[in-house]
């Protein structure tokens, strides 16, 4: 394995078997999840409701028993479309190339227990692009006004920070590009900004200091805010929680910090008038959430996943962020084997090539940017040597 090869292969699963060990407890407080599961979760449970099929008629899918959920099936749909084209993506290659994946090509959807469309497991944000592209026609880079801002985009873009491997500045740039076929404000800022935190985790070297240092550069408005408020939260933080207390503790104070910038408000299922509309002073909760967790855990795969698993709200997608950061930092090596082998068994997806894939298409990027880089060198070179220009109107 290359450093890119081990790097892409731990992001990816590292980010999916937090969103299935996640996708059970989604929506819930920590405390109806202790209840449920008579203490804190250690490891993959099964579904809320034993019967889940007719639980929740508006969303009836099997969460738990490791399956993914549409976290990881859109992310493996965007690294299908790097692995296509080999390039940059921008705006345009979601509306032909991401959409069309969406809506053409039938897959097994573990949530579903079936071969469908990406489109019939989708949530309503992520159905807004077919309405607005396919259908709408709408210029791909304004498509994602108007629609519900959350962690839609946020929670498949880590792909984007491995095509920009060591370049924070160039993976917020080209999620925030890619991302405005989808989202708009926060939700679209929130998705650059973990880009640029996956960008930093995986190069050669990073630290956890890196990852938040990259995440407080690219960062605008209530993201901004936000993610200092977590980091001021955890300065000095050096032990991570040996306790359940502890680690209960920690949950709170992660909710805390972010509460005041979160616009869904203190009951998930039940959200507050304004939730999720545009604004410049939120902040999605999912990336500094996870972020806190990943400071209180430093950086520690293990606790920082299953501190999102029972931190509930949008626990699957908290656990996707925590665990492609420490991933990122740690390696292959970081992310349980157990888990991940019973995730693949379950899902019945091969985890581990679409991180193979995602690497075999960031090299063609990576020597394609080192091209155009000495290319751009040599052009700088030659307008520093160049002759100073005559006066216009001739010589005096």
């Amino acid at each position: 394995m290359t450093w890119l090869d081990d790097r892409a292969v731990a992001v990816i699963t590292g980010a999916a078997v937090g969103d299935a060990l996640g996708g059970a407890t989604e929506g819930w407080t920590p405390e109806q999840i202790e209840e449920r599961h008579g203490g804190r979760v250690t490891g993959i449970v099964g579904p809320w409701y034993p019967d889940w099929r007719n639980a929740r008629p508006i969303a009836p899918y099997h969460k738990g028993d490791g399956h993914v959920t549409d976290d990881t099936l859109m992310t493996r749909a965007l690294v299908e479309v790097y692995a296509k084209r080999r390039e940059h993506l921008d705006a345009y290659a979601v509306a032909e190339d991401l959409v069309p994946l969406m809506i053409g090509e039938p897959r097994w959807v573990p949530e579903l227990e079936s071969t469908a469309l990406l489109l019939q497991r989708v949530f309503l944000a992520e159905k807004w692009m077919v309405a607005r592209l396919h259908y709408g026609h709408v210029d791909p880079r304004e498509a994602g006004v108007g629609n519900v801002v959350n962690c839609g985009a946020a929670m498949y873009v880590a792909p984007v920070g491995l095509a920009n491997p060591g370049d924070p500045r160039g993976a917020y740039a080209e999620a925030i590009d890619l991302t405005g076929a989808h989202q708009s404000s926060y939700g679209r800022e929130a998705a650059g900004v973990f880009a640029a935190m996956v960008a930093a985790s995986v190069a050669p070297g990073a630290s956890l200091d890196d990852v938040v240092a990259a995440a407080l550069d690219v960062a605008h408005d209530g993201t901004a805010a936000a993610l200092r408020a977590v980091v001021g939260a955890f300065d000095g933080w050096n032990a991570p929680p040996r306790t359940d207390e502890e680690e209960r503790a920690l949950a709170r104070l992660v909710r805390e910090t972010v509460a005041p910038f979160d616009s869904v408000g203190p009951a998930y299922r039940q959200m507050s008038m304004d939730a999720r509309r545009p604004s410049r002073t939120r902040s999605i909760e999912e990336l500094p959430a996870a972020l806190g967790l990943v400071l209180g855990h430093r950086g520690d795969y293990r606790g920082a996943v299953l501190g999102a698993v029972n931190y509930g709200r949008d626990a699957d997608s908290i656990a996707v962020m925590a665990g492609a950061v420490c991933a990122g930092l740690g390696g292959t090596s970081a992310v349980p084997a157990d888990w991940l082998d019973a995730v693949e068994e379950a899902s019945r997806m091969d985890i581990r090539e679409t991180g193979r894939l995602m690497a075999s298409a960031a090299a063609d990027i990576l020597s394609a940017d080192r091209e155009r880089a000495a290319a751009r060198l040599r052009d700088i070179d030659a307008i520093d040597r160049a002759p100073a220009a005559a006066p216009a109107g001739g010589t005096t």
